[in-house]
């Protein structure tokens, strides 16, 4: 019976420690500005060591020019839609101080993104995904890759590239080149959807 009621009583103790902590840690956040819990955030990251910080999800407004990112949001809240593969990463270009933040994506495409936006810093796992060797064909369809076909060897039919002897239909060069079934060329780029309007 005294072993309980200790125990009891120590268990109340210690939730009414966690809930004082809760509140004093919530009065001091809506009581600080957001420039200076950024300032904070930033004076915190100067003194501690990157590898621990891989792994942390945050703001690209807190982090520091050059830094390995991954997982990273479009729109604020949004949840992370940029370099998601295996193995794969982002870098910082330009201290984000402003609006926005310059990323180099791994394609090597430089996009602005709002800087409100979460990321988690260090690299995607499973580097050696890429490196894997399918053991036979049905591998493929395992992983539900279905075979490609390619139009030149259809009928025509089947494709708008497809007929003719050989691939006669992949070359402009020996007449025609290879059309739409409403009389459009299929390749070099053609547009032809509707033009935008230019403003």
């Amino acid at each position: 019976m005294a072993v309980s009621l200790w125990r009891s009583r120590n268990a109340s103790s210690a939730l009414n420690l966690f809930t004082n902590a809760v509140r004093r840690f919530s009065s001091e956040v809506t009581n600080t500005s957001p420039r200076s819990t950024r300032e904070s955030m930033m004076n915190q990251m100067i003194y501690s060591d990157i590898n621990s910080q891989i792994g942390s999800c945050m703001p690209l407004s807190v982090m520091r020019i050059g830094t390995i990112i991954h997982t990273i949001e479009l729109n604020p809240g949004q949840g992370g839609k940029l370099v998601r593969a295996a193995g794969t990463s982002a870098k910082i270009l330009k201290e984000p101080t402003s609006a926005y933040c310059l990323i180099q994506l791994p394609s090597g495409v430089k996009k602005l993104i709002d800087s409100r936006c979460r990321a988690t810093v260090g690299v995607v796992s499973n580097p050696s995904h890429g490196d894997r060797k399918l053991r036979k064909a049905g591998h493929s369809r395992w992983l539900g890759r279905r075979p490609v076909v390619r139009g030149v060897a259809m009928n025509p039919v089947d494709h708008p590239h497809g007929g003719g002897e050989g691939k006669s239909k992949s070359s402009g060069r020996w007449g025609r080149g290879s059309r739409t079934p409403w009389g459009k060329p299929t390749k070099s780029g053609y547009k032809t959807g509707p033009l935008k309007r230019r403003r």
